[in-house]
């Protein structure tokens, strides 16, 4: 079906968001989402998803029908994430931390969770599906305050999230974490990009897979450090691996996603370079979409910590 009204193939299995979007549900649980709403050529209902106000009405309505949360928004250029995937983000990681038994939930488990954005949407679906803890971090004041808007608005989550400035750009674990701090789990969603100007054709790629020509517009946003940092994600993550080498006991296992295939050899050999005693690549799909989770522990056996 066109629109985004197909049925999400390669979702977890326990994602939410597998089935097409019932928008006679959604726009009941938050009315201002119908104002986009449109029959496609096949007379199914759909959205333009190359509108970033259509978007960010259908992430609103998703958070509240599913998730509980009444009260979410961003500042202009913010990026905007796609909901369905970022929750596959976190099945596939739970997974992970069951080591093939229960999933560990509630409290006890922290999560760190680097690049947490204005969105601060992993945070916000991880406790509401798992209850677990977070620190979110960013490099962006900005980007926190409009987090931590989220959070206050929202009962329930404020004393489950806790969000960090990391006062150096140049670094992720480094200068971030204070003594003592330890985390079952850290995720991330680093810049795919090595330049705006790559960051620009991706988006110009993506709208045109949607069909959409006319003037250009990031259907999701995303600025600055969002989208793009010297060295691309190739970069970001081999910083990261080197970077989690220092604090090895910080974390049961270290996390990211890899957008490009092409990325892990290099990222692979960072790893074996920095000692990792475990790697895994969890393979990740929505309709024709691939990536993946890489993660990677020095833990002599973190499926028993």
């Amino acid at each position: 079906m066109p629109g985004g009204q197909e049925a999400k193939q390669g979702l977890h299995p326990r994602n939410r968001h597998r089935g097409r979007y019932d928008f006679a549900e959604l726009t009941r649980s938050c009315p201002e989402l119908a104002a986009f709403v449109k029959l496609t050529p096949y007379q199914d209902e759909s959205i333009d998803f190359a509108d970033p106000e259509a978007v960010r009405a259908l992430n609103r309505a998703l958070l509240k029908h599913f998730y509980g949360i009444h009260q979410w928004d961003l500042p202009a250029g913010y990026l905007c994430p796609p909901i369905p995937g970022r929750a596959d983000y976190l099945h596939h990681i739970a997974d992970l931390l069951g080591a093939g038994g229960p999933i560990p939930r509630g409290g006890s488990v922290r999560v760190l969770d680097i690049g947490v954005g204005a969105n601060c949407i992993y945070p916000i679906l991880g406790h509401q599906e798992y209850g677990w803890r977070f620190l979110g971090s960013d490099i962006d004041p900005a980007a926190l305050a409009a987090a931590g808007r989220i959070l206050q608005a929202n009962a329930g989550l404020a004393g489950a999230i806790e969000l960090r400035l990391q006062p150096d750009p140049a670094h992720i674990f480094q200068g971030l974490l204070r003594d003592g701090e330890t985390f079952a789990l850290s995720i991330c969603n680093p810049p795919f990009h090595a330049s705006p100007g790559e960051a620009r054709e991706a988006a110009r790629r993506k709208l045109g897979n949607l069909g959409k020509g006319g003037p250009f517009r990031l259907n999701f946003g995303g600025r600055g450090a969002e989208l793009w940092c010297p060295g691309g994600e190739t970069g970001f993550v081999g910083r990261m691996i080197a970077e989690s080498a220092r604090i090895p006991t910080r974390c049961r296992w270290f996390s990211t996603l890899v957008a490009r295939s092409s990325s892990l050899p290099a990222l692979r050999r960072a790893l074996g370079q920095a000692g990792a005693l475990a790697t895994r690549t969890l393979d990740m799909a929505q309709g024709q979409k691939q990536s993946r989770i890489l993660a990677w522990t020095f833990q002599p056996d973190p499926d028993k910590l």
